[in-house]
């Protein structure tokens, strides 16, 4: 992996157009990602470290890849790089796709047991792992970090975070239910068994007040936005209290935690396993 890292970071600042062996090269790499050997973040010591030079490789898929027409083979085609085709599945794999529609990029970790509902698509550099769910319309974004048994709710938006390359992307750790149209970017990091009611948006510029705790959590310019483990976010809003807007008696919208899970949550998402 070490010799593979190397090659990587060497090319990323090379004319690699031309470099004989840097085609080469970025197959090895996209199929260590593809099965999830490499990924864009992992955790380390409880602390999760962004691997810089994964996101490099990815780049120079895009620097490499030229247009090509594909998926003739299917109903559904298009014009790509051809350094990210769309991923092909079989029984073994034990991704469960239901038809309608989905796209799932080669350069994306999608473990066995998953559950994609269509519409949704996975970007490359993604890492979905076991049990989760993709429901319909959801996106995964370019090297999010999905953990076991997560629900995607329907047209939820995990953003891509690609550049810079030092920049954490979005992580959702184990058990963690997002509502639908909820949408989780720019880095954001939402804790084990937390859950994000429906319509939630979280960013970097997003402040989430606990009510709980009485504690207001924000990202700094070294550390995103972190939901706590366990904890319950919902829409809300908070007034202006100056100038104009406190004339007009204006709110803005904010994500706030409620309560953090209990048995009665608990036994909603229960609910959510028969489903799969």
């Amino acid at each position: 992996m070490e010799s593979l890292r190397s090659a990587i970071e060497r090319l990323a600042s090379l004319e690699v157009e031309s470099h004989p062996d840097a085609r080469q090269i970025f197959m090895d790499f996209r199929d260590e990602l593809t099965q999830g050997k490499i990924r864009a973040a992992e955790k380390i010591d409880g602390q999760w470290v962004v691997n810089i030079w994964v996101k490099q490789g990815i780049l120079l898929g895009f620097r490499l890849g030229e247009l090509s027409k594909m998926g003739e083979d299917v109903s559904l085609s298009f014009v790509d790089k051809d350094t990210f085709p769309a991923r092909r599945f079989t029984v073994r794999d034990r991704v469960r796709i239901v038809p309608g529609g989905s796209s799932v990029r080669t350069g994306s970790y999608v473990a066995p047991t998953v559950i994609c509902m269509p519409p949704m698509f996975i970007n490359v550099g993604a890492y979905v792992d076991e049990g989760t769910m993709v429901d319909s319309h959801a996106l995964v974004g370019s090297c999010a970090q999905i953990g076991k048994r997560v629900h995607l709710s329907a047209a939820a938006q995990i953003g891509g975070v690609l550049e810079p390359i030092n920049a954490s992307p979005v992580i959702v750790e184990d058990d963690v239910l997002i509502g639908g149209n909820c949408g989780v970017y720019e880095g954001t990091l939402v804790r084990t068994r937390a859950v994000l009611g429906a319509g939630t948006i979280l960013t970097r510029s997003t402040p989430l007040y606990d009510i709980v705790r009485g504690q207001v959590y924000r990202a700094t310019d070294d550390q995103p936005l972190e939901v706590p483990e366990n904890a319950v976010v919902v829409p809300g809003s908070r007034a202006v209290t100056k100038g104009q807007a406190a004339e007009w008696n204006l709110s803005l919208y904010t994500p706030v935690i409620v309560k953090y899970r209990d048995e009665k949550t608990d036994q909603r998402i229960e609910l959510e396993e028969l489903l799969r």
